[in-house]
């Protein structure tokens, strides 16, 4: 317990909570005098002596439970034991009729067997669980874990072995038994999941300095990026933006001529009776033009945040800009961040488009384009799309996207999740890949910077 303590400690630093050596030792002696057996007792005496000021109460609160909670997985049960040879050899013959990945969990729910510690690290590594040390993010990692399970696939699969097994012969009172059995595994595998990813958080945050170098946040995926994270590498955007800036002008400094010009060669040397002394080369243009949707639901939110304003910070190294937003409908929001102070312009537009129960819907915000803003679209245009290409199970559209990519110079798809996630639940990223030029993974501001600079190489 006492390491425990210590853990918890770590943590409230590591979220920004204000901890003396004199007041961890303050909380020690106070667990000494008054014990562990009265959890109410044992919650007073840490909050007395660890927090100073009412504003650090929340961040107690949040993480109290996550390192001293009191929550059990219910209890998992095996229904192939009480199978007959009858029942077992109809659900044996009916799971060959499910792909592999649902079939290994559909046989998980009906022996009852939980996740094992591998399992869950894998997962973990996976979703970027391994470096999300913000308590906040504990319901989103989750549900990344259900997403990678395919939790939503498995529900409706049940139901479908359900009625293959109906068709079969079996009783209907015994596949009712069965499907609360497996519904009831399938809430224990959640319960511990959730249980995982809250105890991995804490032990983040137990492991986290109170401030973590500009190199580490670099490095650190979006998703695990807390508020105080995501301001400090705000104000970082505009030194990035520059030293890019920098190294795109003396590349195309250091450029080669474009194509040769017929016609400005003859001319030139007519004086020489046409002999081609002085070769004329037509300019080359490097600055691209670029249309960027960028997708701003929770999720996405960050990721779109500072792509916006890496872009709108190098304007002279653009030729032209013309940028949507989109969670459930596009906007054209070009006009709130030309001329304006580009940090302020894009909070104005997250404040305009805040997030909600409405769900992405990628299908229709490229309708939206297709009919209200298509003539800015070109062969000499750039298209770009950030976005984790999760779109809700609504239609996806990829007529119109197709069309839009035939269209354009050049497809580039920004997504911050990893290959191994796309096609997984409502993913339609492995749809649109083909009519992308290229993907790249942009799960951090490091490897986000890195695009950019391809974008505009």
């Amino acid at each position: 317990m006492e390491e425990r303590i210590v853990r918890f400690i770590s943590a409230l630093r590591a979220g920004g909570v204000r901890v003396s050596l004199a007041e961890s030792a303050d909380a020690m002696l106070a667990i000494d005098q008054m014990g562990i057996k009265n959890r109410d007792a044992f919650r007073l005496c840490l909050k007395s002596t660890l927090i100073k000021n009412a504003s650090d109460m929340p961040i107690f609160d949040e993480l109290f439970p996550l390192f001293f909670g009191t929550s059990t997985i219910p209890p998992f049960l095996n229904i192939s034991n009480d199978l007959t040879p009858d029942e077992a050899r109809s659900i044996a013959e009916a799971l060959r009729q499910f792909k592999e990945q649902l079939r290994d969990m559909l046989e998980r729910l009906l022996k009852g067997d939980q996740l094992q510690p591998g399992e869950l690290d894998q997962l973990s590594e996976m979703i970027g669980l391994n470096q999300t040390n913000d308590f906040r993010l504990q319901e989103l990692m989750a549900q990344r874990m259900e997403k990678a399970l395919k939790f939503r696939e498995v529900q409706e699969a049940i139901q479908e072995l359900m009625d293959l097994l109906a068709e079969m012969g079996i009783n209907r009172e015994r596949i009712d038994q069965m499907t609360k059995l497996m519904r009831a595994n399938q809430q224990s595998l959640r319960e511990q999941i959730r249980q995982y990813t809250s105890n991995r958080i804490a032990e983040n945050m137990s492991e986290s300095r109170p401030e973590e170098g500009l190199n580490g946040l670099f490095e650190r995926p979006f998703n695990a990026l807390s508020d105080k994270d995501l301001d400090r590498l705000r104000k970082e955007v505009q030194r990035l933006a520059s030293s890019l800036r920098t190294r795109i002008a003396l590349r195309q400094k250091k450029a080669k001529s474009g194509q040769l010009d017929a016609k400005a060669t003859i001319r030139a040397n007519l004086k020489h009776g046409s002999v081609p002394i002085d070769i004329r080369h037509k300019d080359r243009t490097l600055k691209p033009r670029l249309i960027i949707f960028c997708d701003i639901s929770t999720s996405m939110r960050p990721c779109s945040e500072l792509m916006l304003s890496l872009i709108y910070s190098m304007q002279d190294q653009i030729n032209k800009t013309h940028a949507f937003a989109f969670i459930d409908h596009l906007e054209f929001i070009t006009p709130d961040l030309n001329n304006k102070d580009i940090r302020g312009a894009v909070a104005t537009v997250l404040r305009r488009m805040p997030p909600g129960h409405y769900n992405t819907d990628l299908g229709l915000s490229l309708e939206n384009f297709f009919d209200q803003f298509l003539d800015k679209l070109d062969n000499r245009s750039t298209l770009i799309v950030v976005g984790d290409g999760r779109n809700n199970y609504n239609d996806p559209r990829l007529d119109i996207f197709g069309n839009l990519s035939h269209r354009s110079r050049r497809t580039v798809w920004l997504n911050p999740e990893p290959p191994t996630l796309w096609g997984s639940g409502d993913s339609d990223m492995l749809r649109y890949a083909p009519y992308c030029d290229s993907i790249l993974q942009v799960s951090n501001l490091a490897e986000l910077t890195t695009a950019v600079d391809r974008l505009l190489s």
